[in-house]
């Protein structure tokens, strides 16, 4: 069965000003759509044609082989979990055992969200910032282009592209002020804190 773009959980203008119309546009219906079709294209005719997402990640990464399709097949993944992990009216505040394990892990909130703005921010070139749960505890992560903690063992709850085409409309090279936006109006975190306790 051919791997789909899901539609976004929201209107395209449903998070301006921090996020347009203009680039969601852009960012699911061109960006998200091009890893789909690329991916379908890879592994058609393949024994992954018939595997699920998270087990053509798994099993492609890590073989030179296999790069384009991990390339895509992570990217699809990466961006159907970006997508839920923002909502209209965004950011505010975290459910009590999320906010606890934030502050018990990191040492407060703030702390948290410093971590993962400077993750963002020095991420070189393109790639994501994460929250992860690993081994019970949670942490900050990077990874680089398509690359994510599902390829790694780790539980992905909160991800932030910083591809270009996912800020440079509306912030230009700003990634640090993307960021701040993505964190305080952005983020969806009853659905982080769904991931963490499920």
């Amino acid at each position: 069965m051919a791997f789909e773009l899901p539609p976004l959980p929201y209107s395209h203008d449903a998070l301006e000003p921090f996020m347009s119309a203009q680039t969601l546009n852009l960012h699911h219906g061109k960006h998200h759509q091009a890893y789909v079709t690329n991916l379908n294209n890879l592994v058609k005719d393949t024994p992954m044609a018939s595997m699920s997402l998270e087990e053509v990640v798994k099993a492609s990464y890590g073989d030179a082989s296999k790069q384009g399709i991990f390339n895509n097949a992570g990217q699809h993944w990466n961006h159907i979990l970006f997508w839920q992990c923002m909502r209209k009216n965004g950011g505010g505040s975290i459910p009590g055992e999320l906010e606890r394990r934030l502050k018990s892990d990191f040492g407060s909130v703030e702390q948290f969200k410093e971590a993962f703005t400077q993750a963002g921010v020095t991420q070189f070139g393109s790639g994501w910032a994460w929250l992860v749960e690993d081994g019970g505890k949670l942490k900050v992560t990077k990874t680089p282009n398509g690359e994510n903690p599902l390829a790694h063992g780790q539980k992905a709850l909160l991800g932030c592209d910083v591809w270009e085409h996912s800020y440079y409309l509306d912030y230009q090279n700003r990634r640090p002020d993307y960021i701040k936006a993505f964190l305080d109006n952005l983020v969806n975190w009853e659905f982080v804190a769904q991931r963490l306790a499920a």
